[in-house]
């Protein structure tokens, strides 16, 4: 059984095509800017199992296939990996196309098994600083950066993706870095600048927590047109989001 937050029937922005995202409980990162802290605790939500899963994706079939399939988001989904392996194994198998929105803060056997069964990975490497990483998401950024070079080792496509977060990722000098570090990774097909906002703020306030860049205005178009350029001088295809 998944331990599942959420369920999205017609996600248009986690991979190709229309897809069935399945946003799994629990998070080892606390990134100052979540627009989902109900997300982060591991505790148990909704059980559910992987056949309930498949016979949603399979009745959502004339949606979803043949370019579209199944994405499992979170929280942090690779936290349940050794649970998503059989379904994606069986979701493939059906002809379905399957995807992790990830940060990569896992990287274990299972996680590096699961990556046999993904077709993408939709990767979100918050700073290419370690302290700065720490800083923004409490956790340092070797596993993620040792997941990334292990899904271009073994070929999955990716879409590698930066939040733009103002005082703590926009640092011009941190962008080029960050750039120059995935410049020859071949199986990244796009880089997706993502500006922060503060449209989960209210979550917060709901659940109690402090939201520690209250009053934090989003990045000026000025700033994501000088990250934006940055990021086209070293991927092919770059998305503003």
């Amino acid at each position: 059984m998944l331990n599942v937050h959420s369920i999205e029937t017609f996600g248009a922005h986690e991979g190709p095509g229309l897809r069935l995202v399945i946003f799994l409980q629990g998070c080892g990162f606390k990134c100052l800017y979540c627009h989902n802290p109900d997300t982060i605790k591991i505790k148990q939500n909704k059980l559910i199992s992987g056949e309930d899963i498949l016979k949603r994706l399979e009745d959502g079939k004339p949606y979803y296939h043949p370019k579209g399939g199944l994405t499992f988001s979170g929280g942090e989904p690779t936290l349940q990996a050794a649970k998503i392996i059989p379904v994606f194994k069986e979701a493939k198998k059906r002809g379905f196309n399957t995807c992790l929105d990830s940060n990569g803060e896992v990287f274990t056997e299972k996680t590096k098994e699961l990556f046999q069964y993904t077709d993408l990975v939709l990767l979100d490497v918050k700073q290419i600083d370690n302290e700065k990483h720490k800083a923004l998401t409490g956790q340092q950024n070797k596993k993620v950066l040792k997941t990334a070079a292990y899904l271009r080792e073994i070929g999955v496509k990716v879409w590698l993706r930066y939040v733009l977060v103002p005082e703590h990722s926009d640092n011009l000098a941190d962008v080029e870095a960050w750039c120059q570090h995935f410049t020859d990774y071949e199986n990244i097909e796009k880089a997706e600048i993502l500006p922060y906002h503060a449209l989960g703020e209210h979550k917060y306030e709901n659940l109690n927590m402090e939201y520690h860049l209250k009053g934090l205005q989003p990045p000026t178009d000025e700033k994501i047109a000088e990250v934006e350029q940055i990021f086209q001088k070293y991927f092919k295809k770059v998305v503003v989001r």
